[in-house]
């Protein structure tokens, strides 16, 4: 079950990485990938000698012992949190993402790049750190 699991995720990986040339974009071999090795995880439950439980974050040494509710219990307790965390990570970005627009639309951006007049790559370098880090710090309380 573990090879399946892995040549899945090879074959989906490199689905990722090859998108310009099939033509295809990198969510949907992502999201292909990710219920095809949920679906092989669930099917071949039964199979696995050990699971790391997310919660406690540690690895179960007894799951092969553990009944068949527990082992499924412990299994969408696993994904909830992996599914959890990931759409943690997207509505941040939707609402951060949305904020850059709304600069982007008023030109806020073109706005700062006027008020940059020198042509030193390090002094550039510079002030585009420091607007980083004060832009990243603004953006990120607003969202």
């Amino acid at each position: 079950m573990e090879a399946a699991i892995i040549l899945v995720f090879v074959m989906g990986y490199l689905a990722i990485t090859l998108e310009h040339s099939i033509k295809i974009d990198k969510l949907i071999p992502a999201l292909v990938m990710m219920a095809i090795c949920w679906a092989l995880i669930a099917l071949g439950l039964e199979s696995f000698p050990q699971w790391f439980d997310s919660g406690k974050h540690a690895l179960l040494e007894n799951f092969g012992a553990l009944g068949h509710e527990d082992k499924m219990h412990l299994m969408e307790e696993t994904l909830l949190h992996h599914l959890g965390k990931t759409a943690e990570i997207l509505v941040f970005l939707l609402g951060a993402m949305t904020i850059v627009e709304i600069i982007d639309y008023f030109d806020g951006f073109a706005t700062i790049k006027g008020f940059i007049k020198t042509k030193k790559k390090t002094k550039i370098l510079w002030i585009f750190s420091v607007l980083a880090f004060i832009l990243s710090a603004i953006i990120d309380n607003l969202t």
